[in-house]
């Protein structure tokens, strides 16, 4: 491996392990959490005067803030508990410091070379090879540069996967979860190479870690791009799954790149689609799921999801995965059930997620809940935490599954114009608040009495953010 240049050594700060799943909240467990991530992330400064990097002096409570404020938090100074919440989350090993072009120049020639060293055992040598080629492409599209596969001696990216202390990388890894693969910006030593945690389980899809994501993000890092602060973007800290194939860079990825390399040469209209947030209050809105979340409502659409206080009136507009960093975009059907866990569902696929951690051994495939292999996918789901029913709508038809026996009840599915009058379109959403169950179809609600059983009312679906 080639030898490891003075900039660098100033650059890395040596892994802790950081813990990511802690039975209960304990102050000493917190205090050295909090520690451990600000002196991995928050310790060095960029140093535009010697293009570099310089230690950071600041006290606890100063790099605290922040770290808050990068992420979006309120700036308090203190460990609250969505600050925690953050920092138990899965993410890169590179510090949340830097400066597009001036504290990571950029390689000086558009012609880069990169070698697959070794390959994770989690998946076949052609999906990682496929991976790994598709994440340079992410960057070649909007910019001149030019990436060659080699197969032998030194290359300009050299990528590899190892476990805790692996080769002679001054950065460690700290087991499964916590950090999931660390970079170095361009240069002699170790400048460009990538490397990922072994303990990960890396994957092709949803489940575990998606190699191309991580992937991407990291030859982001080799190209000389710092972290983000926009949840949008590609260089965000924090792991979030996206569809690969549906992938965008986002505008501060591009300006980022594009401030290092330039634009390609003439091909300026083959950038990426740069992602964008729905219109809220727009005639047509629409959501794919709709479910509650104790005294909150959630409503899904795509990448986002909106979170309402019904009884404030309050509206916020989110990432999923700025909760739920594992989920997929474009969830179907979601509802929460008895013990305040969130089924969510896409395809034949679903997730069960408590908090902020999605229970292991998930997904799974819906059959496991009794339903007949014919059924490939769930539209809507809601539960009546009164009585223990859940009810589950596809097409015209509706299953009724008992929480607690946790079975589907006999004589289902039955039609759900029988049973719902005035409900004849396919259910979009569904959700029940305050005795009343609210079924979503396109652009439309409708507000539906189960004791009178009848329809009382039709609203436009936003309605609920006082449009």
């Amino acid at each position: 491996m080639k030898n490891l240049s003075l900039l660098l050594l100033i650059y890395v700060a040596v892994s802790i392990a950081l813990p990511m799943h802690p039975e209960k909240d304990n102050e000493e467990e917190d205090i050295k959490l909090l520690q451990d991530y600000l002196n991995k992330f928050y310790e060095v400064e960029p140093d535009p005067n010697q293009l570099g990097w310089k230690r950071n002096a600041e006290s606890t409570t100063e790099k605290l803030r922040k770290m808050q404020d990068f992420f979006g938090l309120k700036v308090t100074g203190k460990l609250d508990t969505e600050t925690l919440e953050m920092m138990k989350k899965p993410r890169c090993g590179v510090p949340d410091v830097g400066l597009y072009g001036v504290t990571l120049p950029g390689w000086k020639k558009n012609k880069l070379t990169y070698r697959i060293v070794n390959h994770t055992p989690d998946m076949r040598k052609e999906d990682v090879d496929k991976a790994i080629q598709k994440a340079f492409k992410v960057w070649s599209t909007v910019t001149p540069l030019i990436f060659t596969r080699i197969h032998e001696g030194i290359a300009d990216i050299m990528i590899a996967f190892g476990t805790k202390v692996h080769g002679h990388c001054p950065r460690y890894f700290d087991g499964p979860l916590g950090v999931l693969a660390h970079a170095f910006p361009p240069g002699t030593g170790f400048g460009g190479d990538v490397h990922f945690d072994e303990d990960e389980d890396w994957t092709t899809g949803s489940a575990g870690f998606n190699l191309f994501l991580v992937a991407a993000h990291e030859v982001g890092h080799a190209l000389g791009l710092s972290h983000s602060s926009d949840q949008r973007a590609l260089m965000f800290p924090n792991y979030a799954y996206v569809n690969p194939s549906e992938f965008p860079l986002s505008p501060d990825d591009i300006s980022g790149i594009q401030s290092i390399y330039g634009s390609p040469p003439n091909a300026p209209d083959k950038r990426p689609a740069t992602p964008t947030s729905p219109k809220t209050c727009g005639s047509q809105m629409s959501f794919d799921a709709v479910t509650t979340l104790r005294r909150e409502v959630m409503f899904l659409k795509g990448r986002h999801l909106w979170r309402l206080y019904p009884d404030t009136s309050e509206v916020e507009l989110e990432l999923i995965s700025a909760f739920w960093p594992s989920l997929p975009s474009g969830i179907q059907a979601a509802y929460e059930n008895i013990k305040d866990q969130i089924l969510f569902f896409k395809g034949n696929n679903f997730w069960v997620i408590s908090g902020y951690q999605v229970l292991p051994g998930y997904p799974k495939n819906i059959n496991t809940l009794g339903f007949p292999k014919g059924v490939k996918k769930i539209d809507a789901a809601v539960c009546n935490k009164n009585t223990g029913k859940t009810y589950f709508f596809t097409g015209d038809k509706y299953w009724r599954y008992d929480e607690n026996s946790q079975s589907i009840e006999k004589g289902y599915p039955r039609q759900i114009v029988d049973d719902f009058p005035g409900i004849s379109q396919k259910v979009d959403a569904v959700f029940q608040h305050k005795g009343f169950f609210y079924f979503f179809h396109g652009s439309k609600q409708q507000e539906f009495d189960p004791n009178a059983k009848k329809v009382i009312r039709e609203i436009k679906s936003n309605s609920w953010f006082k449009c």
